[in-house]
């Protein structure tokens, strides 16, 4: 089952058995998110473009990162990242980090929506890490609807009554300082042991374990 989304933000060359545990997985990967320099970086990276190459190559989407600061970002600065990951990377997907959750935003998100699908990006994920309005559907294939740690997540709230119209898949959770036994119940996701600062420098369990 392609379930496993993974944001994983470590270089390449410093992490090599990592990523070859990652591309090892394709068969279980709904994507993994590419994140060269908390987006794409000045310049082009070899390594990440020759992970990129591999992971497509097994049939993995590839999405590129981009952060939108809650609305705070200039749209251009976003769509030139989504080109860099394009044309560096050959990014097929965009992920958009720190994006609002409330309506008043729906317009700025729907422009950048539009911009990424003409970059190229078949499959979009907007990253709320919560449950947003859900015009936001309209305008992803995938709503990250929560981020956090397991903690939290053991004790969040029951998903809001309008999600029961849309299949499990449109869905995502990000779980981190999450034990080996610890599981999504998103159609999508990924459950990390990572915390702290920087948890998405860690694979999940059953990644690590394969390594």
């Amino acid at each position: 089952m392609k379930n496993l989304l993974v944001p994983f933000y470590e270089h390449p060359a410093e992490r090599p058995d990592a990523w070859e545990a990652v591309i090892r997985a394709a068969p279980r990967l709904f994507g993994v998110v590419l994140n060269p320099d908390s987006g794409s970086g000045a310049a082009p990276d070899p390594a990440f473009a020759a992970v990129s190459s591999r992971l497509r190559a097994a049939g993995v989407r590839v999405l590129g990162y981009a952060d939108t600061d809650y609305a705070r970002r200039p749209h251009a600065a976003v769509v030139q990242d989504l080109l860099r990951h394009r044309d560096w990377y050959g990014a097929d997907g965009a992920f958009l980090d720190q994006v609002t959750a409330g309506p008043d935003a729906l317009p700025h998100y729907r422009r950048l929506a539009v911009a990424a699908r003409a970059a190229g990006a078949a499959t979009l994920v907007l990253n709320h890490g919560v449950h947003p309005h859900p015009g936001f559907l309209e305008l992803a294939d995938v709503l990250v609807t929560f981020e956090g740690t397991w903690d939290t997540y053991r004790r969040t709230v029951e998903a809001p009554p309008w999600t029961a119209a849309y299949a499990p898949g449109r869905f995502c959770h990000l779980v981190y300082a999450a034990p080996p036994a610890a599981a999504f119940t998103a159609g999508v996701g990924c459950a990390v042991p990572g915390q702290g600062p920087h948890p998405w420098g860690t694979l999940p369990h059953a990644l690590e374990a394969a390594r």
